[in-house]
């Protein structure tokens, strides 16, 4: 297999973005490149209906900028789709064509429609979540869909966003009086109506993707000195947005940019944009606000790479095969091995102690990643195994859990699992810490039953029995001195976890 890369272009309404995709030699994807130019093209209308020709000029340049970032990785194919604002506008075909004569690049208008089913794809693929609407708020237009068992039943795009409604409804200084806040809420509602369907599923998640639920999120978590380094599956009450909003809607813009978590190029139209979130979720009935840090580019890149089943059927499954091809460092046939005894390891156990019901998932991903760390230093390898885990994007887990199997996956001892821990004690209860060290115990005891990483253990028959964790072999394919060793060495520290001593038992000659 060969190193291949796709650029992916998101011409929005708001900001023109890049993302290049690679899949590496050893069949890994991840973004190796990107970046993101403020254009406001929906602030650029003039009263014809007509995209001005300044911006125009602005986009040229911008779009062969990023040309010039993929020739530099030897991207092979350029994807570039333009959303709202150029949709929207009158002439529309005239840019598309004058885009094309200039920087080379086909550019793909679509329809507010796919707009929703792209940011639709770029969020089931990236979250564990069966039913819920989904809400993009760019900057000239929103997306709403509803999804069912992962599927995109319905979707609606309106024209109003972030930008045109900042135009219409803020102050010159930035700020949303009470008058203001009224008319947008009237303006946003009318159009709903227009969509009854948008009221016939009440009690469900709201999830959103884009910038406005994202700056929504970082800003909660700025304020709550929230422990995890991730904004993506962040979940946010409306009690809490509505308090944030209330604070911030009387703050000029000059002074709501130095807040920490927004960005300065949203400062000016994040209040609009949270004012319209609200007013949705009021008419959906919504149970809370679920952000996602995937969205329209990730669904492109689907949509490209696997142009016949975009869609992944597992999640978490996809995401761990994708980490350890991007560090495959690890000895596959052990890490399978090992993988293999801590489930059956588990199995027997959890017929005995009352673990918590996704424990299973926790040991299997973790004794599936326990050795990524070594692509960094294999003498120290549990320590940036942990270090790995926590910083990349475990999708289909919540923040707690990807703590849980960074702990599970980098253990060693309980004392030092506490310490390592400490940082996200907000998300971790003391149950928490006891589990991942009973799960990291077992999991110890599967790699010391394959030390040798020669996988000579075949068949095992595991029970408890007397206080004793008997682990019978039952067929062998080579001497198991180094795992018998091991397994003792490690005997103490786990009778003290478990309450039981493993004692192998090798076959009689």
């Amino acid at each position: 297999m060969i190193e291949q890369r796709i650029g992916i272009i998101d011409i929005g309404s708001n900001s023109i973005r890049l993302a290049v995709y690679e899949r590496t030699a050893s069949g890994a994807h991840r973004v190796i490149d990107g970046s993101k130019r403020p254009a406001r093209l929906s602030g650029a209308i003039d009263e014809q209906g007509r995209l001005m020709p300044e911006k125009i000029d602005e986009l040229i340049s911008i779009l062969n900028h990023y040309r010039l970032i993929c020739t530099h990785h030897r991207t092979g194919y350029i994807r570039t789709v333009a959303t709202a604002a150029i949709r929207n506008a009158v002439n529309r075909d005239e840019i598309a064509a004058r885009l094309q004569q200039e920087t080379g690049m086909t550019i793909e208008i679509i329809s507010g429609e796919e707009e929703a089913r792209f940011g639709f794809l770029g969020m089931i693929n990236s979250m564990d979540i069966r039913d819920g609407f989904l809400i993009d708020i760019g900057g000239g237009s929103t997306e709403i869909s509803l999804f069912r068992d992962r599927t995109l039943v319905q979707s609606v795009s309106f024209p109003f966003g972030c930008v045109n409604m900042s135009r219409s409804f803020l102050a010159e200084d930035g700020t949303l009086s009470d008058t203001q806040l009224h008319a947008l809420e009237e303006s946003v509602n009318t159009a709903l109506e227009r969509e009854p369907w948008l009221q016939w599923s009440p009690g469900l998640p709201l999830v959103g993707v884009g910038g406005t639920v994202r700056a929504l999120g970082k800003l909660d978590q700025a304020i709550s000195k929230y422990s995890f380094p991730l904004n993506h599956n962040y979940k946010i009450s409306d009690e809490r947005t509505d308090k944030l909003f209330e604070q911030l809607r009387f703050v000029p813009t000059e002074k709501r940019s130095k807040m920490p978590g927004l960005s300065k190029d949203r400062a000016d139209v994040f209040i609009t944009g949270l004012a319209i979130l609200r007013v949705i979720y009021r008419k959906l009935r919504a149970t809370h606000y679920l952000v996602c840090g995937a969205g329209l580019r990730d669904g492109l890149f689907y949509d490209t790479r696997f142009p016949n089943n975009p869609r992944l059927d597992d999640v978490l499954g996809y995401s761990i095969r994708n980490l350890c091809a991007l560090h495959p460092e690890a000895p596959p046939i052990h890490v399978v091995q090992v993988n293999r005894l801590a489930m059956q390891l588990f199995e027997t156990l959890n017929h005995h102690f009352e673990l918590p019901e996704r424990a299973a998932l926790w040991l299997d991903a973790a004794s599936t990643l326990f050795r990524i760390g070594a692509s960094i230093d294999y003498y120290q390898y549990s320590k940036h195994t942990y270090y790995l885990i926590i910083n990349s994007q475990l999708s289909g887990l919540s923040h707690r859990e990807i703590i849980m199997i960074a702990a599970i996956a980098s253990f060693k001892s309980k004392s030092k699992l506490r310490q390592q821990l400490a940082e996200f004690r907000d998300l971790l209860s003391e149950g928490d810490i006891d589990t991942a060290a009973l799960l990291g115990m077992l999991l110890q005891l599967s790699i010391a039953l394959d030390r040798s990483e020669t996988q000579s253990i075949g068949r095992l028959s595991i029970a408890v029995v007397d206080g004793m964790l008997k682990l019978h072999i039952l067929t062998s394919s080579g001497p198991l001195d180094i795992e018998r060793a091991e397994v003792e060495e490690l005997s103490k520290d786990f009778r003290k976890a478990w309450r039981l001593l493993p004692v192998l038992e090798t076959p009689v000659p």
